[in-house]
């Protein structure tokens, strides 16, 4: 008995006398690793961990980025917008809490003025037949579009009321790379969440829009964006609108570091012509171009890589009227550099037909500027009528009027099939494009203008007669309404 007690009295002893060493030598000792920042040392040791400077604290506080006020001022300007469908009988379906389970599709929006209009992604909302916005408040409203864009991914909405809280829309041109920048929006139904990064570049075209005259000319970020943030907005540290968050770059379906958004610029040209016609006012040059290599340098002595190619300029087009060739290298637009496809589809977007852009071009080497009035799809500057344009898409083709040398060609006036839609009214007839139309229902025309104006007024058959610059004969298709 006396052996054990003198053994458990001495591993007391020796447990203090551990506790005693340690407070003394070894606690210190791990004080003097522990690290802060300050203004006149890059790497300071901190001695005192329980009382830090209040001089470093006051320092590294008033040199960190600040982006309080901006997300502060952007959170209450985003939405988040949900798509839903109604089922066969033009109902709902509920859950047991009463919230809808109709969803096609959910995103973000932007609230763009005081009254209650908001710009998003077109993908958001195309296949919703009910709009259903969350504001900042959770308050809920039903939301009608007002137009749609998919050459943009652009779509505007409108809401009843007034006094809401909104964003100013900043001159993305003048954007730079390296800028610090907040993606406010609404990932995996997280409201107002807000990410921080930089413009890692601009002018990104990543081929996520289909169609013929799709513009993808987008502001590369790496702030955090996943589903839920398109139509979501991407701001400059003052809190100002400079593009709307539209697409990923991705292998796992997640953000990976890459994200893109349609910049301001365009937004606003688009919601406006929205706003106005619901439609979009496309201004078109009217030339094929390709971007300068080395090896297109090469060929054709090209002095540099700056600016972009013209490979071909189309009959009649605003390039061809304003004197631009094939071999041209257009540097700038408006003053605006454009070395790239995208930044130049970027700059042209910004105009409506039958206005005017400066173009400054390379021509044998010699630097030559001149204005060029751009003109819609069909060859002319009038701005386009919507319901026109929607009856030409039902049917199922694209027009322009004849160039002067078609008209010489082919022994009068008429129009000029541009593109024909697989599957539709126009194609099942087997017209095929570069057909030139005449007659429609045995009446001359000499405009697309006069065609919409027939195929307005008529209900049952219609007939075209035509003829092919490569082939003899007339032709006639038929087709009804």
């Amino acid at each position: 008995m006396k052996k054990a007690a003198f053994i458990i009295i001495l591993s007391v002893l020796t447990s203090i006398a551990t506790i005693l060493v340690y407070e003394k030598f070894l606690a210190k000792e791990q004080q003097a690793v522990s690290y802060t920042y300050t203004t006149k040392e890059p790497m300071a040791i901190q001695t005192n961990l329980n009382k830090p400077s209040r001089n470093t604290a006051r320092a590294t506080t008033e040199n960190a980025t600040e982006f309080t006020s901006a997300a502060s001022k952007t959170a209450p300007a985003v939405v988040h917008i949900r798509a839903l469908y109604k089922n066969e009988n033009g109902g709902m379906f509920y859950d047991f809490w009463g919230n809808s389970s109709n969803e096609i599709s959910s995103g973000s929006g932007v609230i763009i003025n005081s009254n209650g209009l908001i710009a998003t992604n077109n993908h958001v909302v195309e296949d919703g037949d009910i709009l259903e916005v969350t504001f900042f408040d959770k308050k809920k409203l039903t939301a009608k579009v007002v137009g749609t864009d998919p050459s943009t991914d652009l779509a505007l909405l409108k809401v009843e009321g007034n006094n809401f809280p909104h964003l100013d829309l900043a001159d993305s041109d003048k954007v730079q790379v390296g800028e610090w920048v907040l993606a406010v929006g609404n990932p995996f139904n997280l409201t107002s969440t807000v990410t921080a990064g930089i413009v890692s570049a601009k002018g990104r075209n990543i081929d996520v829009l289909s169609g013929e005259y799709s513009i993808e000319s987008f502001i590369q970020t790496d702030a955090a964006v996943n589903p839920g943030n398109s139509g979501g907005a991407l701001v400059n540290t003052k809190g100002e609108l400079i593009g709307i968050n539209t697409a990923i770059l991705t292998r796992s379906g997640r953000y990976e570091g890459y994200s893109f958004a349609v910049p301001s610029n365009i937004v606003q040209k688009v919601i406006k012509d929205l706003s106005e016609f619901g439609m979009v006012q496309r201004g078109f040059l009217g030339v094929n171009i390709a971007d300068i290599n080395q090896e297109l340098a090469e060929r054709y002595k090209l002095r540099n890589l700056d600016g972009v190619y013209i490979t071909r300029v189309n009959p009649a087009s605003a390039a061809y009227e304003a004197g631009l060739k094939k071999g041209d290298v257009i540097l700038k637009i408006n003053g605006n550099p454009v070395n790239s496809t995208p930044q130049l589809q970027e700059q042209v977007a910004k105009f409506r037909p039958g206005e005017s852009i400066d173009v400054s071009f390379l021509r044998n080497g010699n630097l030559t500027k001149g204005k060029v009035i751009l003109k819609n799809r069909n060859n002319s500057t009038n701005l386009i009528n919507k319901n026109q344009s929607l009856l030409l898409r039902s049917l199922g083709f694209d027009l322009r009027d004849l160039t002067p040398d078609e008209i010489e060609e082919t022994g009068g006036d008429g129009v000029f099939v541009l593109s024909i839609n697989r599957g539709s009214r126009i194609d099942v007839t087997n017209m095929e494009p570069g057909f030139i139309v005449k007659k429609v229902n045995d009446k001359n025309i000499s405009s697309v203008t006069e065609v919409i104006k027939i195929l307005e007024n008529t209900k049952g058959k219609v007939v075209m007669e035509g003829v092919y610059q490569d082939y003899p004969g007339d032709y006639y298709y038929a087709f009804g309404i």
